[in-house]
């Protein structure tokens, strides 16, 4: 199995950050560029396929920001592999906890979207996973980009809120919670590896 993995936004330059609007600065508290965290969280999940011996494909290893048809069309050229696509973010808008997105349909990216939620909710049992059951599974169905264009099976996971200053303090801004979020993301690929590969 093969994981392609897609870090969200850009990073930083020179100490620019290079996607606008992505980021929240809570002052002497720090601040949080939603790129760099994404790195941060796919530069861990990588180590760990690494040492773990399983194949991946870092799609978008640039600091800049990548546009979203070179992503896809990237991963697109392994679509007859066995595969799956995982971009990787972190939320904003007012809320807490986290989020697991699909494509409209069912398929089999719905099938590694109920992992991902039932081991986001092994690693962190009292936090929220924000979920959505109108069609018989958790994760959320939306038509962004990545999501629509992929030709393999694909899911976005929203990894707290940057705008929730407690889920900031406590989880993104941390190692801790940063070794967290990774945990869950490598416990499903592995899941993932056994169950539907």
């Amino acid at each position: 199995m093969l994981v392609l993995l897609d870090n969200g936004h850009g990073g930083l330059i020179n100490g620019k950050y290079q996607t606008s609007g992505k980021s929240i600065n809570w002052k002497d508290k720090g601040v949080i560029y939603e790129g760099e965290f994404n790195r941060a969280i796919v530069n861990g999940i990588i180590q760990e396929l690494t040492r773990l011996n399983i194949n991946y494909v870092s799609i978008a290893p640039e600091y800049r920001d990548v546009t979203l048809y070179t992503r896809v069309n990237r991963a697109n050229k392994f679509y007859k592999e066995k595969c799956f696509y995982l971009s990787v973010h972190a939320n904003a808008g007012g809320g807490t906890g986290a989020e697991v997105f699909t494509y409209y349909g069912e398929s089999k990216s719905d099938k590694i979207a109920t992992i991902f939620g039932e081991e986001f909710k092994k690693e962190f049992p009292q936090k929220p996973l924000r979920v959505d059951y109108r069609d018989g599974d958790l994760d959320k169905e939306a038509s962004f980009y990545v999501l629509r264009k992929t030709l393999m099976p694909a899911i976005l996971t929203e990894n707290f809120f940057m705008d929730n200053f407690q889920e900031f303090n406590e989880i993104l801004n941390t190692a801790g919670g940063r070794n967290k979020i990774i945990n869950y993301h490598i416990q499903t690929i592995l899941r993932v590896k056994k169950e539907l590969f």
